[in-house]
């Protein structure tokens, strides 16, 4: 029996990034990964999507270069080489990642829970007083006929040449990345959404913008409607309305979500698994003492840095998981921190939101980036910042200020006292603290 004082079973980021943190602080510690290092969000996620995010902006950019004095010539694309850089990029991020847990015990293959505190892979067993459960989740699929002729996130991102016409099935993060992506690349783009607008989890402001943008870049989008059937050829059939339409496409992909990966063996252990996933306790332990689940496992919120802090948390650091941000890395992007303003008509009767147009800000019409939006919801009454949702150039980046003033309780005071630097995006937000009464 091989033993150790920390088993992690995932290398995705919430896994290896626990184990470098371990290791570091003179723990012994297996990571156990049947796969590649950096797990989904390095390999099938974030990384590639977000290099090919570049890769659709340059093309962009080029669309319109004459707006800025520059006359390019005849311009062409060629995706086989934006897919070998997003390969080159990934390789080169695994070795980093190998790198930081250089201080581990590496062991590839499937591992199965025997016990509580017992691992096996290929056979040999491994046991430690602690296991953190970091194994994520996979694309997900809607159950109606056909679904099998639709290609996955994961195939998706391993094409080297891309078709003429495309639907999207799903106007969730992963939907509208891809739909931005494709389009970029001169793609006939459709997506397909189900609930009334896409991007059901953002504020809705956010949402219209967002769709608005793409709509006039020439992205299909269709909400309120259910896909009932894929056929051979690709065709989709879906309902809206009380109407059953077609869409004739040569590729269908499945965006519809990701559903947790749950390692073998857990039936010989006390972990239970609910719907969502493995069911955790606000310590992201487990019904098994000692036995942890973290990340998209878990389904309490799929994201790759909220990963890393939960496994920052089991590690015994303090930290602040009510305040994560998110991001969608669309053409413009999109991020939100908070509550959407849907969620403080519930809770706080008394809040104040202000919107603030992109249109305004100097760098952002110099950019020639003029549409965006910025939406800051404050609680009057304690002038706390309930949630900032933002819409625009660099919204990923831009939220982090006001996801840093939350996580730390401090007031929209504190932004609006702040001096911002000009010109430059952050004035939006600079803005919109000072129209807080």
């Amino acid at each position: 029996m091989n033993e150790f004082d920390l088993i992690i079973i995932g290398a995705g980021p919430g896994g290896y990034e626990t184990a470098a943190g371990a290791a570091a602080s003179g723990l012994s510690v297996a990571l156990i990964e049947r796969g590649e290092l950096g797990g989904t969000c390095l390999n099938r996620g974030c990384i590639p999507t977000k290099t090919l995010c570049k890769s659709a902006e340059v093309a962009l950019t080029l669309r319109e270069a004459a707006l800025y004095g520059v006359n390019p010539g005849e311009i062409s694309f060629d995706y086989a080489v934006a897919a070998a850089r997003k390969d080159e990029v990934v390789s080169t991020l695994r070795e980093g990642v190998k790198s930081a847990v250089a201080g581990c015990t590496l062991i590839n293959g499937d591992a199965a829970m025997i016990d509580g505190h017992t691992v096996e892979v290929a056979g040999e067993r491994y046991t430690a007083p602690r296991i953190i459960i970091a194994t994520g989740s996979r694309p997900a699929d809607l159950p109606v006929p056909g679904a099998e002729y639709a290609v996955s996130s994961d195939n998706l991102l391993s094409l080297t040449e891309l078709p003429d016409k495309i639907v999207v099935v799903g106007g969730g993060v992963i939907g509208m990345e891809f739909a931005s992506i494709l389009n970029a690349f001169g793609v006939d783009v459709t997506v397909v959404e189900y609930m009334k607008e896409i991007l059901p989890q953002f504020d809705k402001d956010i949402a219209k913008r967002l769709r608005s943008s793409l709509t006039r870049r020439g992205v299909n989008i269709i909400t309120s409607a259910a896909v009932k059937e894929i056929l051979p050829d690709h065709t989709v059939i879906y309902e809206t309305k009380g109407k059953e339409l077609r869409l004739e496409s040569d590729m269908v992909v499945m965006a519809v979500g990701r559903r947790p990966v749950v390692p073998a063996g857990i039936e010989n252990t006390a972990i239970k698994v609910g719907r969502r996933g493995i069911e955790v306790d606000e310590s992201f332990m487990t019904d098994e003492p000692g036995v942890y689940a973290i990340g998209d496992v878990n389904g309490v919120m799929m994201l790759a840095h909220a990963a890393s802090a939960q496994g920052r948390k089991v590690l015994g650091e303090e930290i602040n998981l009510d305040v994560i941000p998110s991001a969608v890395f669309t053409s413009p992007e999109c991020a939100m921190v908070g509550l959407t303003e849907e969620q403080c008509k519930e809770h706080y009767p008394e809040y104040k939101a202000v919107k603030v147009p992109f249109r305004g800000n100097g760098k952002a019409l110099a950019m020639g980036e003029p549409d965006g939006l910025l939406k800051l919801i404050v609680d009057t009454a304690s002038r706390k910042i309930l949630g900032c949702h933002i819409c625009g150039p660099h919204a990923a980046d831009l939220i982090a200020e006001p996801a840093l003033a939350m996580s730390r309780n401090l007031t929209v005071d504190a932004i609006k006292s702040t001096i911002h630097s000009h010109p430059t995006l952050t004035e939006v937000l600079s803005v919109a603290a000072s129209r807080i009464p």
